[in-house]
């Protein structure tokens, strides 16, 4: 049996979501995967202007004429959820954790999913390959996503966001939008992206919290790795160790977009204190007039 409490914030999700999907989000999302399979239709007569690499060759043998094949767009698309479930997810300097960010947005994209008639799925990762549900459509589907989501409770700590792109490319053949949720504090993963973004069309969106980026001045602290548990003790009020902190995550932050971009992978960064949904309009409308080009 589920919780009430699980049930309830189900509940809120949707109530929350639906608005925006359906006078904000969804003509976004619409806009941008208009799905990438396609189907045959039937073929027609050559006319100037025609694309000759759609030429029928077999047809235009036959008719001793040139005809060409028609097709048409398989609307019909599979979207993946990846949700990185790690202990580092459970970080929040302010009213919301990082899991919780990345669950709302997880929320949104579903339904915006559904209301499009595509299929969704959920894969949760720690350092292993914690839950798999596989995709369906319909709103009773995205409501269990989103119920796995809230009332799991992951068995590991670490991240291996590499196994999970692994895992991912053994049960979903089809080509499939996948949206890699997490706050990317990991290494290795960089192959098995590169080789998932060749089949899929990778969106790595990465939740992070301000205090990631930027120390406070709050004199000396101990910091642990939620996922490792190796300790340090920084002296926050030294204006030079507040500045190396700060390069080192922007060294890092660079390194980051700068692989994601060599491999031509979309990011949304997204801060756990401020508002995701501007950015993800911003972000869907940016690629939409980038595909029309």
């Amino acid at each position: 049996m589920i919780p009430r409490e699980i049930l309830r914030k189900v509940r809120r999700l949707e109530i929350a979501t639906r608005g925006l999907v359906n006078n904000v989000f969804s003509g976004e999302y619409h806009s941008v995967f208009k799905g990438r399979g396609m189907s045959f239709a039937e073929v027609r007569e050559y006319q100037i202007g025609d694309d000759v690499r759609t030429i029928d060759w077999n047809v235009t043998a036959r008719m001793d004429r040139p005809y060409v094949k028609l097709f048409d767009e398989e609307r019909d698309l599979t979207v993946m959820l990846m949700v990185d479930a790690s202990l580092s997810g459970e970080f929040g300097s302010g009213e919301r954790m990082k899991g919780e960010v990345a669950v709302e947005i997880c929320a949104l994209l579903a339904f915006s999913a559904i209301k499009n008639n595509d299929k969704v799925g959920l894969i949760i990762f720690t350092d292993r390959i914690e839950k798999f549900v596989p995709p369906r459509k319909g709103r009773s589907h995205v409501l269990r996503v989103l119920r796995e989501l809230l009332y799991f409770q992951p068995r590991n700590q670490a991240t291996d966001i590499g196994l999970a792109l692994e895992y991912l490319m053994r049960v979903i053949r089809r080509r499939s939008i996948v949206f890699l949720v997490s706050d990317f504090l990991a290494d290795g993963f960089q192959r098995g992206l590169r080789v998932a973004n060749r089949r899929h069309d990778v969106v790595a969106i990465r939740v992070r919290d301000p205090r990631e980026r930027e120390l406070p001045r709050v004199g000396f602290v101990e910091f642990e790795d939620a996922e490792t548990g190796e300790q340090l003790i920084l002296n926050t009020n030294d204006p030079q160790v507040r500045e190396a902190f700060k390069a080192q995550v922007l060294r890092e932050d660079e390194e980051f977009r700068s692989f994601l971009n060599s491999i031509s992978v979309d990011s949304i960064e997204v801060d756990s204190d401020r508002s995701y949904l501007e950015l993800l309009i911003r972000f869907f409308r940016t690629r939409s007039r980038r595909l029309r080009r």
